[in-house]
């Protein structure tokens, strides 16, 4: 059944927050023959309401890659009159969704919104951790799959002092894989490195990030931590918003999308048309 644009005809939108360890997962949208977090929700939701056409008009706020984990992720779904009562009494809920799932997602909460709300677009900001174990970490087999263990002794403190040059709205064309009709202009609210008893934790706020852009970021983090690249030089490659090779794209699975960030309900839709229009370089401050 298609969902009928603009949400008439009855149709009733739902925000789903959850969590999922993405290790085992070929990221989250729904691709032929793998096994993603969408492909798993959707034959969860077909269960309840039957077979959809249009994948419940589900959108999700950050479309997580291979391996990535989420804490705090965000989509909503659309369903019909005819689907919620093909759902019958025990309706969508928060157990009868997370019993079809694997333990590997989590299902925190469902409530019903109003069509002003967009999972992806009315939201403000995301952010994500980096986890990363040097040898001044004790490593654990049971946070392996969570963290990337690096050879040697980072320098936290310089990785944190590189950090603040990239902190702002710049275009981060440097660090993101280029997709067509896409913007590499970002507003990165917060990036922080810190060294905690067992790791060293990378963070990161923004309005939101580009493809690969957080991972390539680390990746430039850890490069100044081990003196292989200089803040200056980080400096100047965020200046040329090309890509390079000094500093590699770090592997997923130390990476966890921790929350999203949203307005008040009032303001949801003109979040979203703010976030569906483009940025262009005349926004960047020199």
């Amino acid at each position: 059944m298609s969902k009928p644009a603009g949400l008439t005809g009855g149709f009733s939108r739902f925000r789903v927050d959850f969590a999922y360890d993405g290790t085992d997962f070929a990221g989250f949208s729904k691709q032929p023959s793998l096994r993603t977090v969408q492909g798993e929700l959707l034959r969860a939701l077909s269960v309840i309401f039957g077979e959809d056409q249009s994948d419940f008009g589900m959108r999700v706020a950050g479309r997580t890659d291979a391996g990535v984990h989420a804490l705090g992720q965000v989509c909503h779904v659309d369903l019909s009159p005819e689907q919620l009562k093909r759902a019958g009494r025990s309706g969508f809920t928060v157990s009868r969704l997370q019993s079809l799932l694997t333990p590997e997602i989590v299902i925190y909460s469902i409530d019903q919104v109003s069509p002003d709300f967009d999972a992806r677009f009315s939201a403000t900001g995301r952010a994500y951790r980096y986890l990363i174990a040097d040898d001044l970490s004790p490593k654990s087999p049971l946070s392996s799959r969570y963290e990337l263990w690096v050879a040697g002794e980072l320098d936290a403190e310089l990785m944190n002092q590189a950090a603040k040059a990239l902190v702002g709205l710049h275009d981060f064309g440097a660090f993101c894989k280029p997709r067509a009709g896409a913007t590499t202009i970002r507003n990165l609210k917060t990036l922080k490195v810190t060294r905690f008893e067992d790791n060293i934790e990378v963070y990161l706020e923004a309005d939101a990030f580009c493809h690969n852009q957080v991972r390539s970021m680390v990746g430039a983090l850890i490069a100044i931590g081990q003196k292989k690249l200089s803040v200056n030089e980080l400096s100047q490659i965020l200046k040329t918003a090309k890509r390079v090779s000094k500093f590699k794209v770090v592997a997923p699975h130390g990476l966890t999308l921790t929350s999203v960030d949203y307005p008040e309900p009032e303001l949801w839709a003109a979040q979203a048309e703010k976030a569906r229009n483009l940025r262009s370089s005349e926004e960047i401050s020199v």
